[in-house]
């Protein structure tokens, strides 16, 4: 059965910033369960953040320029986070690596997790087109990024008959 990371958050932990969750319906667990296996992971908290935490954005808002050393991630606060955000982007791939995780489903909008929108980096609730840390980090590494708003297409990607099978 395949492995797939999913945002502890999505999954029903309580790790976002504000000590909130954004499970998934039951039936969508429930579903992404018969196709399957959940590991339930939050790079935040795995990189050392604690909840509940100030919200935090990357300026600029590019999960790739953090990896480039040309980004940086500051909360609210004023306080860099860069660092955090990074190791736990890092622990996000090994563990990946580690189940031959191929299929992720992350938290849209988050600086760690975010696919296809992030918040601008301004602190003033504009969403743009960009991925988070940890997101631009699996990429690279060929895991295929989904979010709770692309849902049905991982369900698809997990159901579809295998490709390039020989059947002579």
């Amino acid at each position: 059965m395949e492995k797939i990371l999913i945002s502890a958050c999505l999954y029903g932990n309580k790790v976002r910033y504000n000590g909130s969750d954004l499970k998934l319906e039951q039936c969508d667990l429930d579903r992404l369960n018969e196709v399957a296996t959940l590991i339930a992971f939050c790079p935040e908290v795995a990189g050392g953040l604690p909840t509940p935490r100030p919200p935090a954005e990357i300026l600029p808002a590019d999960g790739d320029k953090v990896l480039e050393g040309t980004a940086v991630i500051r909360n609210t606060t004023g306080i860099e986070v860069t660092e955090a955000f990074v190791t736990g982007a890092q622990q996000a791939l090994a563990l990946c690596q580690q189940h031959k995780i191929k299929y992720a489903l992350l938290t849209e909008s988050s600086p760690s997790c975010g696919s296809s929108l992030i918040y601008n980096g301004n602190f003033e609730g504009q969403k743009i087109e960009g991925q988070g840390i940890t997101t631009a980090l699996l990429r690279r590494a060929g895991i295929e990024v989904f979010s709770q708003f692309t849902l049905s297409t991982l369900l698809e990607r997990l159901t579809a008959p295998a490709k390039n099978e020989n059947h002579e």
